[in-house]
C-alpha cells in the first residue's frame, strides 16, 4: 500500500520515510521560527510597521541583546508577510530661491558631510510641520554630520528671522560656546540662510558659513532625510494645539538622538557613537 500510495504521490517510498524520520526536525524549525518572528514583530509594531531588517537586527542586539542573522530575520519576515513601509519621494520638492539681494556662500564642503569628527561639520535647515485643522508650524534644526545628531532645534508658528536666531542661540549654548577651528554651518540657499544679518551671526559664533548649489537637495542630504523620516514616523497630522506639537517633537528628537539606532553608525544611536568618537 505504500508503494501504490507513494506511486499516487509522485513521490518515492525512501523520500516518504526521510520526510517521516524529520518530522521533529520540522517541528522544531516551526517552533524556532515561531519564537523569533514574535521577536520581530515586536519590534516591527512598535516601528508602526516602518522597520526594515537592519533596524530589527539593531534593535534585536542593542535592546534585546538577542544576535541574529540579517538572511534570517529577512526569511522570517517574508515567511510572516511583515513588509517594512518605506518613504516616497516628492518629485514637487525644491530647493527655496534665495533672493538676488542676499549673499550666497560657496559650497565648502561639497557633500563630504563625515569628516569623523563631532561638531565640525553642521548641517541646519527648516520644514514645514501641518496639524490641526490646516495650521503649520516650522522646525528650524542644526544636525552633526558626522554622529547624525539633532545638536539644536527651534520650533515656531512664525516663519520670522527670530526662527533661526533661537536655533544659533540653542547651538551655541548646546556647544557651551566652545566653538571646533574649523566648524562649518552648511545650509541651503533660503532666504533665511541668506540674510546678511544671519551670515554675521555665524561668523561671530566662530563657525564658517556653506551653502548647497542651486536648486541641489543633494548638497544638504542628511538634514532633509532626517525631515522625511520624522515626519514619516511622528504621529502629528492628528495634534490640535501647537504646545501638544512642540512636546511631540521633543520627545521624538530625544527618542531620535538617544534610542534611534543606525546602520551606518556602527548600530548606535547618535549619542552613543558621539561618546565613542570622543573617547577615541
Amino acid at each position: 500500500m505504500t508503494r501504490y500510495f507513494c506511486g499516487l504521490a509522485g513521490v518515492s517510498r525512501s523520500g516518504y520515510y526521510r520526510w517521516l524520520r524529520t518530522e521533529k526536525t520540522r517541528c522544531d524549525r516551526e517552533e524556532a521560527d515561531e519564537k523569533d518572528y514574535q521577536l520581530i514583530k515586536g519590534i516591527y509594531d512598535a516601528k508602526k510597521g516602518r522597520a526594515g531588517v537592519r533596524t530589527i537586527k539593531m534593535e534585536l542586539e542593542n535592546r534585546k541583546n538577542v544576535v541574529m542573522n540579517h538572511k534570517r530575520i529577512r526569511r522570517i519576515m517574508r515567511k510572516y508577510n511583515l513588509v517594512a513601509k518605506i518613504r516616497c519621494a516628492n518629485p514637487y520638492k525644491k530647493m527655496a530661491q534665495a533672493t538676488h539681494e542676499h549673499k550666497i556662500r560657496p559650497t565648502l564642503l561639497k557633500r563630504n558631510f563625515d569628516q569623523g569628527e563631532p561638531q565640525k561639520v553642521f548641517l541646519t535647515d527648516i520644514t514645514y510641520l501641518f496639524y490641526g485643522n490646516g495650521k503649520k508650524a516650522y522646525l528650524s534644526c542644526v544636525k552633526d554630520g558626522a554622529t547624525r545628531e539633532i545638536v539644536a532645534y527651534h520650533l515656531s508658528e512664525s516663519l520670522q528671522m527670530e526662527l533661526v536666531y533661537r536655533t544659533l542661540d540653542k547651538l551655541a549654548e548646546q556647544l557651551d560656546h566652545s566653538i571646533h577651528p574649523e566648524a562649518i554651518l552648511h545650509s541651503d540657499q533660503g532666504v533665511h540662510y541668506t540674510n546678511p544679518a544671519y551670515q554675521k551671526r555665524i561668523i561671530e559664533l566662530g563657525l564658517t558659513p556653506s551653502m548647497s548649489r542651486k536648486g541641489n537637495c543633494w548638497d544638504n542630504a542628511p538634514i532633509e532625510s532626517f525631515f522625511c523620516h520624522m515626519k514619516d514616523e511622528m504621529e502629528y497630522t492628528r495634534i490640535q494645539s501647537f504646545n501638544e506639537l512642540k512636546k511631540c517633537v521633543e520627545a521624538y528628537i530625544e527618542r531620535y538622538n538617544y534610542y534611534r539606532c543606525q546602520w551606518t553608525l556602527e548600530k548606535l544611536t547618535p549619542v552613543e557613537y558621539r561618546n565613542q568618537l570622543l573617547a577615541a
